[in-house]
């Protein structure tokens, strides 16, 4: 493995130290995205160690550890430039599907076979950056190859949620033609997906989304029969052409939007679906919101948009220009004003207390927008007028 400066980081020197030599590998993500020379966001190591006594090494170094999945082996160690999960051997010893019972092992291939794909099943040594590799993991990354560690069928029915991780996989590193085995698994085991909690699904979904480009993989997964199960009511084709809009107008991307790309344009339904998800408040409305667009048509009016983006918030009205196909450009950077008319300006103006007062701080507000938010002169002569008017 090649250095990285996340590798010479001196916390984790001291943590590798407190563990022991020879007692420590990287593994998963940070050895397979430091091969790809991508950013790697979380180290993880893997120990013969058992958690208590990584504990009890870890507390002798003075180093603080969280046991967050003790039950399965994982202690994490609290470190000031980023916390490193450390993982005990493991071996499967039953599965459901959902969940798996495991032992604690000492054989680093053992650990290995229980991984999913062949390139997350690959070790460093984190003093001589040897790798080890059991399955054929780095030849499957050099081929951009998302390939099942052993029989694809076996590993998905240990685990249904591999289905969705393997397609996010493939989005993320695979290449074309996928592996024909893989596919050939999800595609028949596509309806154990119904088994698992949609917290999960909702979870791998948006990370699927999030992607830079998720949309032929997506589509695949439509021809698989894979997206019914989880998406009925999906479309992929609108996905993609959100994707090209998002890339041509430079906007970041961002999987609730992209969700409601594959939904019809029904609140009510993209909120039964925001439900069916788990999604949060805030998501469910964003989703819902953005399922109001109807079959509005793309518009270049610059006023319509910073309408939009007044009444809806900048990420709303994103989701709802990028939706429709219209240009974003004219509330990029624009800072949403304030309405500068309350309330009490129009009783200290002499209009009594009560619904007037309502209406007309809508009926100003409406012309203050049809207008293009004018300065607040233009407003006090907009109340001057309905106060002569009446």
């Amino acid at each position: 493995m090649p250095a990285a400066e996340w590798s010479t980081r001196k916390d984790l020197a001291r943590l590798i130290g407190a563990l022991g030599e020879g007692q420590a590998r990287y593994v998963g993500g940070a050895v397979r995205d430091t091969l790809l020379g991508a950013d790697v966001q979380d180290i993880d190591l893997a120990t013969p160690l058992a958690p208590v006594e990584v504990i009890a090494r870890l507390d002798a170094a003075k180093i603080r550890s969280v046991p967050t999945g003790i039950a399965h082996g994982t202690v994490t160690a609290i470190l000031d430039s980023g916390n490193v999960e450390i993982t005990t051997l493991r071996r499967d010893v039953a599965t459901d599907g959902r969940r798996a019972e495991v032992v604690f092992a000492s054989d680093w291939r053992e650990d290995a076979a229980r991984r999913d794909f062949t390139i997350n099943a690959l070790y460093a040594d984190p003093q001589t950056h040897e790798v080890f590799d059991y399955f054929g993991g780095l030849r499957d990354l050099a081929a951009r190859r998302i390939r099942f560690i052993g029989d694809a069928h076996e590993r998905i029915r240990e685990d249904h949620l591999r289905i969705l991780r393997y397609f996010r996989f493939q989005a993320r590193f695979g290449s074309d033609p996928a592996d024909e085995k893989a596919e050939q698994a999800c595609h028949e085991l596509r309806a154990t997906l119904a088994e698992l909690s949609r917290e999960r699904v909702g979870w791998e979904l948006q990370n699927l989304l999030a992607l830079r480009d998720p949309a032929p993989t997506v589509a695949r997964m439509a021809e698989l029969g894979v997206l019914g199960v989880i998406l009925p009511e999906a479309r992929a084709q609108p996905l993609a052409d959100l994707v090209a809009a998002e890339a041509g107008q430079h906007i970041a991307p961002d999987p609730i939007r992209r969700l409601a790309a594959l939904l019809p344009a029904d609140p009510a339904q993209a909120d039964a679906v925001a439900a069916r998800l788990r999604l949060s408040n805030t998501q469910r409305k964003r989703l819902a919101a953005a399922a109001a667009r109807g079959d509005a048509l793309p518009t270049a009016d610059a006023n319509a948009a910073r309408a939009l983006g007044y009444k809806l918030g900048r990420d709303g009205a994103l989701d709802r220009l990028l939706l429709m196909g219209s240009d974003t450009s004219a509330i990029a950077d624009w800072d949403i004003p304030v309405f500068p008319l309350k309330g009490g300006d129009l009783v200290a103006a002499g209009v009594a207390e009560g619904p007037r007062v309502s209406r007309l701080l809508r009926k100003i507000e409406a012309q203050w927008i049809a207008e293009g938010f004018p300065e607040e002169a233009r407003v006090s002569a907009l109340l001057e007028a309905e106060l002569a008017r009446s």
